[in-house]
């Protein structure tokens, strides 16, 4: 191969990578670093894929509007989702008793009330809603470099003793296929690394801007860094927060040997 040539396809493999690393991620250097550092810390997707598959309880309380009570299984290779319900007073058949089971298997949902099948439209949408909000909520800060992510540091922000980096994250629509998208302020912990709490918008809710908070506490599980407890708060008419559920994750087990077609229903 002669020089000419070589040089030529040294630059096109270049101009290849700088063009991947575009449509992957818009970031400036902060953030980027910042995103590095929690990576760092807890390993980044790579570390999670490596487990296979995950169980565990999970309690989404909203205090006097009830609580969903599940049992939550997850495939990280395709985002497969299970999940089985013994309370559901809150996002799925509320008001109806029994136990709800749903799945999400290669995007196509299912849902049963006591092994019936659940066909009603509003229902599965429900079902595929929740299947992918709740696999979300759990992977979030595994996916935080995900093509379509887009970052821009925002400065510092003292919450209590703790000067934390603020990092605004929003999505590409031409990569998510979604009309709208969250919006999140990240909060990075410059000693931990880790988010501590972020707000963020709901455009299925109605909540167009990023109003609401989530605050965030870690566990180690199985090597990992998982945010086993989360709380959420709205805001308020005095200019603070109120605070509007807790949602908890325990007996945590990962590399289960689940198969995407033990998640089928039917």
């Amino acid at each position: 191969m002669n020089k000419k040539l070589k040089s030529t396809l040294a630059s096109f493999l270049l101009t290849m990578v700088v063009a991947i690393t575009v449509n992957a991620q818009n970031t400036d250097t902060k953030s980027a670093e910042l995103l590095d550092a929690l990576v760092a810390v807890n390993g980044g997707y790579t570390a999670l894929d490596a487990k296979k598959d995950i169980q565990y309880h999970y309690v989404y309380d909203n205090f006097a509007k009830g609580k969903d009570v599940s049992i939550e299984r997850y495939i990280f290779n395709g985002e497969q989702s299970w999940g089985s319900y013994e309370q559901h007073d809150i996002n799925l058949l509320p008001g109806q008793k029994g136990t709800a089971v749903q799945s999400l298997v290669d995007n196509k949902p299912a849902l049963t009330l006591d092994g019936k099948s659940i066909t009603d439209p509003k229902a599965i949408g429900g079902t595929v809603f929740l299947r992918k909000v709740n696999i979300y909520w759990f992977a979030m800060m595994y996916k935080l470099k995900n093509p379509g992510t887009n970052y821009k540091y925002l400065g510092t922000e003292k919450v209590g003793d703790i000067n934390y980096d603020k990092v605004s994250l929003t999505y590409s629509a031409d990569v998510t296929k979604k009309e709208k998208n969250d919006d999140f302020i990240l909060y990075f912990n410059p000693n931990t690394h880790l988010v501590d709490q972020f707000f963020f918008s709901l455009p299925a809710m109605g909540v167009n801007k990023p109003i609401l908070k989530m605050t965030l506490t870690y566990e180690k599980v199985d090597g990992l860094l998982l945010s086993t407890v989360r709380k959420s708060y709205m805001p308020d008419k005095k200019g603070g927060f109120v605070e509007t559920g807790v949602y908890t994750m325990s007996d945590i087990k990962f590399n289960n040997g689940f198969k995407k077609e033990d998640f089928l229903l039917n």
